[in-house]
């Protein structure tokens, strides 16, 4: 499966990355790299979560669309 999550610096330098087709799923790292590994580990363990419990897995319909101002 694929997952589209945002990622982005926050005040603090930290990376911080959100998984919108799951609520509630958000991680951080120091760098990139480690933010995204988080939020792919984040990510499984709540597929897994979900699979254990017999809860449907949701369904990824996301939709990208840049607005300008």
């Amino acid at each position: 499966m694929k997952f589209l999550v945002t990622l982005e610096k926050d005040e603090d330098g930290y990376y911080v990355t959100e998984c919108s087709s799951l609520p509630g799923c958000v991680s951080q790292g120091q760098t990139p790299e480690e933010a995204l590994a988080n939020i792919r580990e984040a990510i499984e363990g709540i597929l897994e979560l979900r699979l254990r419990k017999g809860l449907p897995v949701p369904a990824v319909e996301v939709s990208e669309i840049e607005v300008a101002v």
